[in-house]
């Protein structure tokens, strides 16, 4: 008799690791750090963005939020790299949480 909850965890899908950049349109700003980073955390999935720092004015992330699924995990290198704004972030992260999906910082600060 086969042992279906094995069985079950091998079709299981992978949640997909989705790293996600973004700078300011400001001069001086360069994605390269944070997807040097990303990379460098074996994440291979990068959206990167080069947007005003506008509360929504980021099609990039708005897509990506609208993609998530159950398991996976949004990636930043920065927590100020996801939102500049407590209650934006918390938004942002409640989103996430309604798709089941997961989210993490590389860094703490």
């Amino acid at each position: 008799m086969p042992n279906r909850p094995e069985k079950q965890l091998n079709n299981a899908t992978k949640p997909v690791l989705i790293g996600y950049a973004w700078v300011s349109r400001a001069e001086g700003q360069d994605l390269a750090p944070q997807v040097s980073a990303l990379e460098a955390a074996g994440y291979r999935r990068i959206h990167e963005e080069r947007a005003s720092g506008g509360r929504w004015d980021r099609p990039e992330l708005t897509r990506l939020l609208g993609r998530l699924t159950a398991g996976d995990v949004l990636v930043v290198w920065k927590l100020d790299r996801l939102s500049r704004s407590l209650k934006d972030l918390l938004l942002i992260l409640e989103r996430i949480t309604a798709a089941g999906a997961g989210f993490r910082s590389l860094t703490r600060v």
